[in-house]
């Protein structure tokens, strides 16, 4: 389970070329570029293979709360 996921647009006063988050799992703090299309760039180091297709859903779902549907 995904804790104290962040997100802020990658450059001030714009939403494109996507956004840089951060959150917890399994104690580890992890962190990325998400970009417009979906995809995440990990910018530390990336979560264990078995976990990285859950967290990437469990992320788009956040972000299509918290970006897109309060456009």
């Amino acid at each position: 389970m995904i804790q104290h996921f962040q997100f802020q647009p990658m450059y001030k006063e714009q939403r494109l070329p996507g956004w840089t988050i951060s959150f917890y799992f399994k104690q580890n703090r992890y962190e990325g570029n998400y970009l417009p299309d979906g995809k995440i760039e990990w910018t530390s180091a990336a979560p264990p293979e078995d976990s990285v297709q859950a967290l990437s859903s469990q992320i788009h779902d956040l972000m299509l709360y918290h970006v897109y549907d309060k456009q």
